[in-house]
């Protein structure tokens, strides 16, 4: 996935390092396997709460309908799949 989807105008109130934090997520996990995805987001919840990054509901409605207006369909299904277990976490 490219970049443009952070300059979307939707995205104007959301701080620069977290689009940058997201975009990191995103291009590291576009190779991973199923079974590496678990650990891989545990260590980004991880720097997550060191960086002191974190999103309101608001901010994640947002990115997730810009994201999917510029995703591939497997991409999309990678970000149900991503959503679905922070649902589960909450």
């Amino acid at each position: 996935m490219e970049t443009d989807w952070m300059k979307d105008e939707s995205l104007k109130d959301i701080p620069s390092q977290k689009l940058d934090f997201l975009q990191t997520l995103l291009f590291e996990s576009s190779s991973l396997k199923k079974e590496q995805m678990m650990p891989f987001l545990l260590n980004i919840a991880k720097l997550s709460r060191e960086q002191s990054i974190s999103f309101s509901d608001a901010e994640i409605e947002a990115i997730t309908a810009v994201l999917r207006r510029h995703a591939t369909a497997d991409e999309i299904k990678k970000m149900e799949k991503i959503l679905a277990l922070k649902k589960k976490k909450s």
